[in-house]
């Protein structure tokens, strides 16, 4: 597999058994995201979004297909395994911050790295000075704005410098103004680290910012849209 390659989806499906129903969530998912790209997915409510996004981040298993992410076969990782992908090798962003509030923003961060190996762990402040809060690193949750705290989110997903961030309607919380901040930084990130950031979300005006844009319908892909010149967070209107 290319060098460049951070994550590839090979006839990707997940089945789900409601009860006497079979739930097809995601059907025959073909993709391929490379490093720098910030690529995000769109679709309405059960088009198979979070789905594609779980089975990426090891958190939900495929019913068959391939998955391979910064070089690791998931699709073939016991529990255990999983456990070891997610920790070591992608970071996470979530609409809801999930800081622990008793810990400050720097806290927050280290708490992270305390689960990943010497080897792989940045400063947690130097990761909180490259999103904007150095100032800001001995304040606790409820110190901070929604911006501030999910810039915290967005640091502590990066300090074990993962090839693959996967976000999960990051903006849903947050106003105008601070989602558009959140948006450039998370662009600017994914072309300084040279790393892949892949972006759930029903609000199509993000997709202009985006490298690539993954249309869902149904469990399936129904298009992929490349933007040769991605617009500026700045002129984005919703």
């Amino acid at each position: 597999m290319d060098d460049n390659v951070t994550v590839l989806l090979e006839k990707v499906s997940k089945t789900y058994q409601m009860g006497e129903v079979e739930v097809r969530a995601l059907k025959e998912v073909d993709l391929t995201a490379v490093k720098g790209e910030f690529i995000v997915a769109l679709g309405p409510s059960g088009s198979g979004k979070t789905t594609m996004l779980n089975c990426i981040g090891g958190i939900d298993s495929p019913t068959s297909g391939k998955i391979v992410v910064g070089g690791h076969d998931i699709s073939t990782l016991n529990e255990k395994e999983l456990t070891k992908f997610r920790r070591d090798t992608v970071g996470f962003i979530f609409q809801f911050f999930n800081l622990i509030p008793t810990l400050t923003a720097r806290e927050n961060v280290e708490f992270a790295l305390d689960l990943v190996p010497k080897e792989k762990r940045g400063s947690a402040l130097d990761v909180l000075e490259q999103v904007g809060l150095g100032p800001r690193a001995n304040h606790f949750p409820s110190q901070l704005s929604g911006g501030e705290q999910q810039r915290v989110a967005i640091a502590r997903a990066l300090a074990k410098r993962p090839p693959v961030v996967l976000c999960d309607e990051p903006t849903g919380e947050l106003d105008y103004d601070t989602g558009i901040m959140i948006l450039r930084l998370m662009r600017d990130i994914a072309k300084q680290e040279n790393c892949n950031f892949l972006m759930v979300t029903h609000n199509s005006a993000i997709a202009q910012i985006a490298n690539k844009v993954v249309h869902l319908h149904s469990g399936e892909i129904s298009k992929i849209d490349i933007n040769e010149n991605p617009e500026d967070p700045e002129n984005l209107v919703w």
